[in-house]
């Protein structure tokens, strides 16, 4: 993508390029797991399951109990929702039990 002229040019290439890779990998998907962790905001984490909820996918939301407020719609969105990532992989083995 070559040098760019300042850091807001470089964020934005960047984020365009991740994006290209979540869409192919989406695409290949049968479904997504959206992890928000306790710590940081994950703008992303809410754009890539926005995705892939727009794309048709079950989406299996995992998210601390402290996040319930902040995620609220997003969670009435989601196929699942748990507060642990060993939860969501339970889950998702009971797809292929």
């Amino acid at each position: 993508m070559g040098e760019q002229p300042n850091p807001l040019y470089r964020d934005l290439q960047g984020a365009r390029a991740n994006m290209l890779r979540t869409r192919v990998l989406m695409q290949r998907a049968d479904l997504a797991v959206a992890y928000f962790g306790p710590k940081y905001k994950q703008w992303n984490t809410a754009s890539d399951a926005g995705f892939a909820l727009a794309s048709g996918l079950p989406l299996v939301l995992v998210r601390p109990a402290e996040h319930i407020h902040a995620l609220k719609e997003l969670d009435a969105l989601a196929t699942l929702t748990v507060e642990t990532v060993e939860q969501a992989a339970q889950a998702i083995a009971y797809i292929f039990e």
